[in-house]
Parts: C-alpha cells; sequence; structure tokens
C-alpha cells in the first residue's frame, strides 16, 4: 500500500503540500502517483520566479508509461526548483516525499493550503481508484 503522509495535504491529481516554516510550501507527487507512473526518467520544471495559480500546469513528470502534468497547488512564485531531479529524476520513485521534492512556492495565500484534501480524504480516494 502507498504511503500517505499526516505531515502535508494533497490533490485529487496526486500532488503533495506542505507548508514550511518560513511560510513557504514545498509541493511534490505522492507514494500512490509515484507507483502509478513506474520507472521516473525525466521531470521537466518551472523556472524560478515563475507565477502559478492554483490548478495550472507547473511541471511535467515522464516515465516509462506516461507523461503527466504536475499541477500547482497553491496560487504562488516559485522560489527553488530540486535541480537534483534533472540529473536522478528516479529520486521521484525512491523518495517521493523528501528527496524527490519538485517545487518551493511563496503562497499567495498561505492558508489556501487548508481547502486541500486532508490525509485522510486522500486515503479514500486512493482506495476508491484502486478498487
Amino acid at each position: 500500500m502507498a504511503e500517505v503522509r499526516d505531515d502535508v495535504r494533497y490533490l485529487a491529481t496526486h500532488e503533495w503540500v506542505k507548508l514550511e516554516a518560513d511560510g513557504s510550501v514545498v509541493v511534490g507527487i505522492s507514494d500512490h502517483a509515484q507507483d502509478a507512473l513506474g520507472d521516473v526518467v525525466f521531470v521537466e520544471l518551472p523556472e524560478i520566479g515563475t507565477s502559478f495559480v492554483q490548478g495550472s500546469e507547473m511541471a511535467v513528470v515522464e516515465s516509462v508509461k506516461a507523461a503527466s502534468d504536475i499541477y500547482a497547488p497553491v496560487s504562488g512564485v516559485v522560489v527553488a526548483c530540486n535541480s537534483a531531479l534533472e540529473d536522478a529524476p528516479e529520486t521521484v520513485n525512491d523518495s517521493p516525499y523528501d528527496a524527490g521534492w519538485f517545487v518551493r512556492l511563496t503562497p499567495d495565500d498561505p492558508s489556501s493550503i487548508e481547502s486541500l484534501l486532508s490525509p485522510d480524504a486522500y486515503q479514500a480516494l486512493c482506495d476508491d481508484e484502486t478498487h
């Protein structure tokens, strides 16, 4: 069974977001998503300084099975990208919640994270998809 972390919020499209102490948010894809994708072979990340509206496409992840868009969980500006994924995209498979993060955003409204799926709600969504 895929790992669902208690310290993050989720989107129905399988991205996760974690609020950091400095007010920024870190974004990645869930363990369920990386498992469904299979071996990740390429990650295309946005430029630092790019602004995104919640729900808009902000990155692309490609695997041996498919290419998938990654959506912004909140509106905000990209302040950091995980450039290590350029040389080691498989990190997304190995460590989706830690070393395999995609971007860090400064959110326009940090409280918007509260509207995302709780860990329990996301687990229920994943359970529904596998049945």
